[in-house]
């Protein structure tokens, strides 16, 4: 998948996508919004295994945010099971020099839009940690809507959170 967008490519993953994904996810800044699953410090090796799952999934649902040729960040769906297979969470982080240029909400308007007409989806959702106002500007630049605060729902850097859910339907 390639979208050529006004200030951004979004593509798939590929392996010389590494120096360029470590370079801008190894920063604290980043990784402090982000699920713990996202390892700081970035290395090499997380880098390698990242892109050979993104690139191995079937339906390929994670993606590059290229700016002048380089992956300066990713945005991926994670589809949901059971009674919740027609929803997917989309989630997203972009390189601290690339903050503020609307860059984010453009991928995410571009995944979005793919998850609604290629994957079928009704509705993605995305969880927002309290604090991070310009993930939440993001996601209501590109249509989502607020629909809950769940309380204390995050420990991150040790300390407890809410998280914010903003949501669009098809």
């Amino acid at each position: 998948m390639r979208w050529d967008l006004a200030l951004c490519t979004v593509r798939n993953w590929q392996n010389s996508d590494a120096d360029s994904l470590v370079e801008h996810a190894n920063d604290p800044a980043v990784s402090s919004r982000l699920r713990d699953a996202f390892p700081y410090p970035y290395t090499a090796a997380d880098a390698h295994l990242w892109i050979e799952f993104a690139s191995s999934a079937e339906p390929v649902t994670n993606f590059a945010i290229v700016v002048d040729g380089q992956a300066v960040g990713g945005i991926g769906l994670r589809l949901q099971e059971d009674v919740h297979r027609r929803s997917a969470e989309i989630g997203y982080w972009l390189g601290r020099q690339f903050w503020g240029r609307g860059i984010a909400t453009e991928a995410v308007r571009a995944v979005t839009e793919f998850g609604f007409t290629t994957l079928d989806l009704c509705r993605i959702y995305a969880g927002v940690f309290e604090g991070n106002a310009a993930s939440a500007r993001v996601l209501e630049k590109a249509g989502y809507t607020y629909e809950a605060r769940l309380r204390k729902a995050v420990f991150k850097n040790g300390e407890i959170l809410d998280k914010l859910i903003y949501a669009v339907v098809r």
